[in-house]
């Protein structure tokens, strides 16, 4: 089972998928948000699709949307892949960095993304996102932590490396709130279906090429440890995301040229779908 918005920009619709069948939500829930997660959420989803309760839905042909509405918070992790953190020419973090990004950086798995006026260094990330499901408050182990996560999905986390390390004077947000820098989706897959959040394979393309080919399991910071520390510093609230940071094969390593406009990025990770976006210039 998988959720998925679907629409318009701003006129999404919120769908549930189930053995390859599409149900409409939107009689169930208003939308995937920070309140979908007290009421139905996903047992409540389960519950009316036991009962037959939910009305088919064709998708075809429908925009996919961010599979969250427009998040709270959007909160990232920085070098933790041990190589990556080598190719940025750092050593690896004995505590995680965080950053954040703006909520208005969400866009759709497969839309557009806009290279920022002036922009050289347009970067890709594949990354796993943690969609928080309850509010994760000092808790007091990384177990603790685990429970509160709601589901899971696929984000870009597009960076401008000039923005973010030359213009920033050490803080990285100029880099990466520019808007449509954080594609997400195309599912949210519930955390009970993801038995081992740390056995997940991250791949990459750009123009076809591969790019990043690793595993979540070469995490310096397990998701577990990531939302235990996290908690311990600020509130996590329901709806809340979380990029968890990002393997090694960015153009940051100096192996591979920067994003242009006409380029494609395609992310995937496994049992959370694949993306596709085209580079464009900013209007």
């Amino acid at each position: 089972m998988h959720f998925m918005r679907c629409g318009e920009p701003g006129k999404e619709r919120p769908f549930v998928v189930s053995g390859g069948i599409g149900y409409d939500l939107s009689g169930l829930v208003s939308d995937i948000d920070a309140r979908f997660w007290d009421s139905p959420g996903v047992d409540g989803v389960r519950a009316a699709l036991a009962a037959g309760s939910l009305p088919v839905a064709d998708l075809s042909g429908l925009r996919v949307g961010a599979p969250v509405a427009r998040p709270g918070a959007v909160i990232c992790i920085g070098q933790n892949y041990v190589a990556h953190a080598a190719e940025t020419g750092s050593p690896p973090p004995v505590d995680p960095i965080i950053f954040f990004k703006h909520p208005g950086t969400v866009i759709g798995p497969d839309d557009d993304v806009r290279i920022p006026k002036g922009s050289q260094k347009t970067d890709w990330e594949v990354e796993l996102c943690v969609v928080m499901g309850r509010t994760a408050r000092y808790t007091s182990s990384p177990a603790e932590a685990l429970a509160c996560v709601g589901g899971y999905a696929i984000a870009n986390d597009v960076s401008e490396r000039a923005f973010q390390m030359e213009r920033s004077h050490g803080q990285w947000s100029k880099g990466k709130c520019c808007e449509t820098f954080n594609p997400l989706g195309p599912w949210l897959v519930p955390a009970d279906e993801i038995p081992d959040p740390q056995a997940l394979r991250l791949r990459s393309w750009v123009n076809g090429e591969l790019r990043q080919d690793s595993s979540t399991a070469d995490m310096i910071f397990s998701v577990a440890v990531i939302i235990h520390e996290l908690s311990q510093y600020m509130v996590l609230e329901p709806g809340d995301i979380v990029n968890t940071g990002t393997p090694q094969g960015v153009a940051l390593s100096g192996r591979f040229p920067y994003l242009r406009a006409g380029d494609v990025m395609e992310l995937e990770v496994e049992g959370l779908g694949r993306q596709r976006q085209l580079l464009v210039p900013a209007p």
